[in-house]
């Protein structure tokens, strides 16, 4: 989700309408109304990105001539979407939209177009193409192959199923990878770009049990608590920089708030953000300027937005009742959600690739398999 040119002028964004708004049939589950109200445009474009195989940006070391290939020889499940990751989490999207608004899409052309793709042999060559490059898409694309793998677990019927069982290989040889990096990564990575660590960390906790690697559970709390329990006083005032689609601070908050009690991490935000009541530290709860949405590395801002909207809706939530902290935090995520909304379906693929999963994790809450 890094370099793409912008191969359309960018026109105005399609602002909700009275045909956008949830049914009453969408029931009392808020979020899901939240998210249903975009269900049909964000369906619409992942399912024109996953079956889109260029531009792509292989990320493929060329040992000679021979390597010259087409993206869909090493990756025939995700070769579109420009790029491995993104492929995988609009993938994750697809399957998010027909288990939690599957009267709002086209779940029929979704479901072709997924089948098309998790199958058994496509997902076998992923997972042979996974342990064959033990760095390839770490851990970012890792985290999101797990989450994938979750969602399709929790989406009820044989389709999911079917989708689940397909994957259980390239899951398991993530479980493998992620073990045996986070036996030798000393340091994590806090930069706001793909390698971060927390981030994926967070996601890989949050997908874990349902993706049936409950394993991996243990080293990835005893990495995030050994990196950042004793974090504190978070230097906010660098952020964002140039080029970020996360943010340092709100992410290892994030995966905190996965590994430790409710007080507990309570106290712990306190030191790591402190102020945050008296609306401190402005930095991470003011959507940052976006001077050229279609430059691929400006454009990054637009996934920080929606990504900060989710992780402070999710740190609200855990803090506990009454804490003021939270409606500080609550107010910020409807802030960053109303700045970055529009710009999930541009017309310019640089961010259309992408911000449409971002924007279903602020809509509709992390990717995990509940309910």
């Amino acid at each position: 989700m890094n370099e793409p040119h912008a191969l359309n002028e960018p026109h105005e964004p399609h602002e909700p309408n009275d045909s956008d708004e949830p049914h009453e049939s969408d029931g009392p589950d808020e979020t899901a109304s939240e998210l249903g109200r975009y269900a049909a445009r964000f369906a619409a474009l992942a399912t024109a990105n996953v079956t889109r195989a260029y531009p792509n940006a292989p990320a493929h070391l060329l040992r000679g001539p021979e390597d010259l290939v087409e993206p869909r020889h090493h990756h025939p499940a995700f070769y579109g979407s420009y790029d491995w990751h993104s492929a995988v989490h609009m993938h994750w999207l697809l399957v998010r939209l027909l288990r939690r608004c599957p009267d709002r899409i086209r779940a029929e052309e979704v479901t072709a177009v997924l089948d098309g793709h998790l199958t058994v042999d496509a997902l076998a060559a992923e997972a042979d193409y996974l342990r064959a490059h033990p760095s390839f898409e770490r851990p970012y694309g890792w985290a999101w192959l797990l989450a994938l793998t979750a969602e399709c677990r929790s989406l009820p019927g044989p389709a999911g199923e079917r989708w689940a069982k397909a994957l259980e290989p390239a899951a398991d040889a993530v479980r493998a990878l992620l073990g045996e990096w986070l036996a030798r990564a000393t340091y994590p990575v806090r930069h706001g770009v793909h390698t971060n660590s927390a981030f994926a960390l967070g996601l890989v906790l949050d997908s874990a049990a349902a993706a049936d690697v409950k394993t991996i559970v243990e080293p990835v709390t005893e990495a995030v608590l050994g990196w950042f329990a004793d974090d504190h006083d978070a230097p906010v005032h660098w952020e964002p920089s140039g080029q970020d689609f996360l943010s340092p601070a709100l992410t290892e908050a994030e995966a905190m708030s996965r590994v430790l009690p409710q007080e507990e991490f309570a106290r712990w935000l306190e030191r790591f953000l402190p102020g945050v009541e008296w609306g401190a530290p402005v930095t991470v709860l003011t959507p940052p300027v976006v001077s050229d949405p279609a430059d691929p590395q400006i454009g990054h801002l637009l996934g920080l937005i929606l990504s900060r909207a989710a992780a402070l809706r999710r740190l609200a939530a855990a803090l506990p009742h009454g804490d003021p902290r939270a409606d500080v935090l609550r107010t910020a995520a409807r802030d960053h959600l109303a700045a970055g909304l529009p710009a999930t379906d541009s017309g310019d693929f640089t961010g259309d690739h992408w911000l449409a999963t971002f924007a279903a994790l602020a809509l509709d809450g992390p990717p995990a398999g509940e309910p």
